[in-house]
């Protein structure tokens, strides 16, 4: 992409959400990781919205991402959300981790070893909503622009010493209206839930840094089932806690 044309895109995806009109795709779809990267954080600084938590995927083998999510959209469980604020009422059963220190830009890596001494853990239900029509019928590198076409973060209760959790091994259960939809052992797409901690921590590096307070959530055990107004989903995971939504109209 040209500079003139990610600029077009930061714009329009700024303008969806400051309107929350959706919008059928981008003039031209991203070319790189580090494209659709850039449109968010211009997207970002458009709306002016400050950043409160982050999405982050580490694939064994591929580039890492991230996305942004900005502080308005996190809620404490029980949370409600409505669809006006995200309709497409997707949801994510995840483990997310709290950043309890800062981590500043530097030259160095940080370190899986020095990533776990940093964060607490945290049940969540990210909510996936999207500036676009039909987000999943979008182009991946246009999704990633979109934030990982992120709507939201539920939160559950915060655990600061973890050491004694098996966390790609946890009992999981996925909920909704009070139907268990899953139950099982482990589920995280890559056994290795921290792995995005480490990944957010060094693709910020360059930049800003991390913030105390900050959230990072690092990947779906669940899947991605959409919902409809009305709809209450819960997941449970097994000595951590639980997180819940409600839809509402």
């Amino acid at each position: 992409m040209t500079e003139s044309e990610i600029a077009v895109a930061a714009e329009i995806l700024a303008q969806a959400r400051r309107s929350g009109m959706q919008i059928e795709g981008l003039p031209v779809t991203p070319s790189s990781v580090a494209e659709a990267h850039e449109i968010q954080d211009r997207v970002a600084t458009l709306v002016g919205q400050p950043i409160g938590a982050f999405k982050a995927g580490a694939p064994p083998e591929g580039e890492p991402t991230r996305g942004l999510i900005e502080a308005r959209m996190i809620r404490s469980s029980p949370a409600h959300m409505s669809v006006v604020e995200v309709p497409h009422l997707g949801v994510e059963g995840e483990v997310a981790f709290r950043f309890t220190r800062d981590l500043p830009a530097r030259a160095a890596s940080y370190t899986r070893e020095e990533i776990a001494q940093s964060v607490a853990v945290l049940p969540v239900i990210e909510v996936v909503s999207s500036r676009f029509r039909e987000p999943l019928s979008r182009p991946k590198l246009e999704q990633l622009a979109d934030c990982g076409i992120n709507g939201g973060l539920v939160l559950g209760p915060e655990m600061a010493d973890w050491s004694h959790l098996d966390l790609p091994n946890l009992q999981m259960t996925f909920i909704v209206n009070g139907e268990t939809r899953i139950e099982r052992k482990g589920g995280h797409p890559t056994d290795d839930p921290i792995a995005g901690a480490v990944a957010l921590a060094n693709m910020m590096r360059a930049g800003g840094g991390v913030k105390v307070g900050q959230i990072v959530t690092t990947g779906s055990w669940t899947g991605l089932p959409f919902l409809k107004p009305g709809d209450r989903c819960v997941v449970r995971f097994e000595k951590l806690g639980e997180a819940e939504i409600m839809f509402v109209g």
